[in-house]
């Protein structure tokens, strides 16, 4: 529900009745408080429509940018908030989404010199909506990284708005409208460099709450149900496929199929998950090497060693050694004291 809010309190800013317009389109402000409330897409899609109808404004979707702040993206905005460096953040952001939202599917990746993050609608969601998601996208890793960072490029499907000015005074980058996909590109240099306010271990606690949540709201989902059992597994020894498929009622064989249709593995989503809590205890000093390979499954610091190398190109000493191009655990602990992820917002 957090667009709804954002949404109303756009049209309060732009002169206009949002509580009013908001019940209009179906939905009462006293009814969204609710810890796993969702809203279906169809109904966000009316709101949208009352809206856009109500302000005329074709820039709407950037209005909302200053309306988000991270504590209204439940766990996930306290993790993206402690990322290390705007690529994790990205790579929470593509793993995590369904926490708020299910009307867009992310891909973040790699191309030569460059991160592309694509977003791609599952429902008829208007321009505006997609507008709304690269702004404040942009604006956090603004508050995160310094107000000079704009992306190389914003690619998006919409046509031509009236307002062309107004979107590159906002985001400061090359636009190109009519695009095949909404897409954002950036320097890796700018989001592999180390961030002032990362913490790594609020960002590993934020995973595992995200996780946890999501397997909650979806069910249905066999992706997330599996990332939760390995987290919860990884101790002491590696899970199994077959294990997993048992805690979750089911057969090794339907899990590889369900996971097929999702496009993963269990290998897969192994990898990552050790990966992802890898660089979480790493970057804590309370646990040595050896302790981290027993909390990961592996059978020994070497096979460890070799994971880390095939994630990072570093042995997992190299990478928490003072010459590591990171910052000591120290110093992102001392910046989460002096500012709180709350404080962060996308204007």
């Amino acid at each position: 529900m957090t667009c709804v809010k954002a949404i109303g309190r756009a049209l309060d800013d732009a002169g206009l009745n949002g509580r009013k317009l908001l019940l209009e389109a179906g939905f009462d402000l006293d009814d969204l408080t609710g810890r796993d409330t969702r809203c279906p897409l169809t109904k966000m899609g009316n709101l949208w429509r009352v809206a856009l109808e109500a302000t005329g404004d074709p820039a709407f979707g950037l209005k909302l940018t200053k309306q988000y702040k991270l504590p209204m993206f439940h766990a996930l905005g306290y993790g993206l908030g402690a990322s290390s460096t705007l690529k994790e953040m990205f790579e929470r952001v593509a793993r995590f989404s369904h926490v708020v939202s299910d009307a867009v599917e992310y891909r973040f990746y790699r191309r030569g010199s460059e991160y592309h993050l694509i977003m791609h609608s599952t429902t008829d969601v208007p321009f505006e909506s997609i507008d709304a998601l690269v702004g404040m996208y942009i604006g956090l890793c603004r508050s995160l990284s310094g107000r000079e960072f704009a992306p190389l490029m914003v690619e998006l499907r919409r046509p031509q708005p009236p307002v062309v000015a107004e979107f590159e005074q906002r985001w400061r980058a090359p636009l190109r409208f009519g695009a095949p996909l909404d897409r954002l590109i950036f320097d890796c240099e700018g989001l592999e460099r180390a961030l002032d306010t990362g913490n790594p271990e609020i960002a590993r606690q934020s995973d595992e709450i995200s996780a946890r949540y999501l397997a909650r709201i979806e069910r249905h989902n066999v992706e997330a149900r599996v990332r939760e059992e390995v987290m919860q597994r990884l101790a002491g020894d590696e899970p199994s496929q077959e294990e997993v498929a048992s805690a979750l009622n089911m057969s090794a064989r339907t899990l590889q199929r369900k996971l097929g249709g999702s496009n993963t593995t269990f290998k897969d989503i192994l990898d990552e998950t050790r990966h992802t809590m890898a660089l979480a205890y790493l970057s804590t000093p309370e646990h040595s090497i050896r302790e981290i390979t027993y909390l990961l499954g592996f059978a020994c610091t070497s096979s460890f060693t070799r994971a880390f190398r095939r994630w990072t190109g570093v042995s997992p000493s190299g990478w928490r050694s003072p010459g590591s191009p990171r910052l000591p655990v120290s110093t992102n602990r001392a910046m989460a004291r002096r500012s709180t992820i709350s404080d962060v917002t996308f204007g």
